[in-house]
């Protein structure tokens, strides 16, 4: 479905992303796991069309993906990005609807609305509510409803459970699973190895702008240098 070839980006003189290769097949959830700086934002970022990249290819359904953030979202590819950011200003209602800007069936997106609100009962609740005023959870089950919104059919996680309480964290990865039951696909990013592994069908190890290691994600699970390196396990 999503095709990564020997990927390069560069922050001026630094080598962000060093040939990334990789791929995502329809209603999967991959994840991409690794330390801070490792390059996981960056490739998402490059994905969705927000960074330019040196060389290399990404492909969606075997089309060229371009360098374009609307027309990318336009294709079907949604990110929620890190850090949520949610239109503070504007109620829960405004910012879902303003996910499906590039949208004009009125009637689908309506159907759409009401399987964020049947997904996040909680955003149903406080639709009129300014989402500045939401606490940190719920405006990650906004930015993840407003990801929604565009119809996509793959969706890209950016730290979802960043910040968040450990019961809230548990939660948001409960309705990733429930989103892939909506015959969505899913590329996550979690610095929470342990529990993105736990959902995961696949994953790959990103060090220091390179795929390291990849394959099913109980078996990069059960790693010994994986074990030790991100989920806390001393030899």
């Amino acid at each position: 479905m999503l095709k990564v070839e020997n990927l390069n980006v560069y922050y001026g003189g630094i080598h962000a992303l060093k040939g990334i290769s990789l791929e995502i097949n329809a209603g999967e959830i991959v994840t991409i796991i690794g330390s801070n700086g490792a390059g996981k934002s960056t490739l998402l970022n490059s994905i969705s069309g927000f960074l330019k990249y040196k060389d290399g290819t990404i492909t969606y359904k075997g089309e060229k993906v371009p360098i374009s953030p609307s027309k990318v979202v336009k294709m079907g590819i949604s990110q929620v990005p890190e850090g949520r950011l949610v239109f503070a200003n504007l109620t829960v209602e405004d910012n879902l609807g303003l996910g499906a800007y590039l949208r004009n069936d009125t009637k689908k997106i309506k159907e759409d609305l009401k399987k964020v609100y049947d997904l996040f009962p909680r955003l149903k609740e406080r639709e009129k509510q300014v989402a500045g005023t939401l606490s940190g959870g719920e405006q990650q089950m906004l930015a993840m409803g407003r990801g929604l919104m565009s119809d996509p059919e793959i969706m890209l996680l950016d730290e979802p459970s960043l910040g968040l309480a450990p019961l809230l964290v548990q939660t948001v990865l409960d309705i990733i699973l429930d989103i892939r039951e909506m015959d969505k696909t899913i590329l996550l990013v979690e610095q929470n190895a342990y529990k993105a592994l736990s959902i995961a069908d696949r994953a790959y190890v990103l060090e220091q702008g390179r795929i390291t290691m990849d394959g099913p994600a109980n078996e990069i699970a059960a790693n010994p240098r994986i074990k030790e390196a991100y989920l806390g396990v001393k030899k």
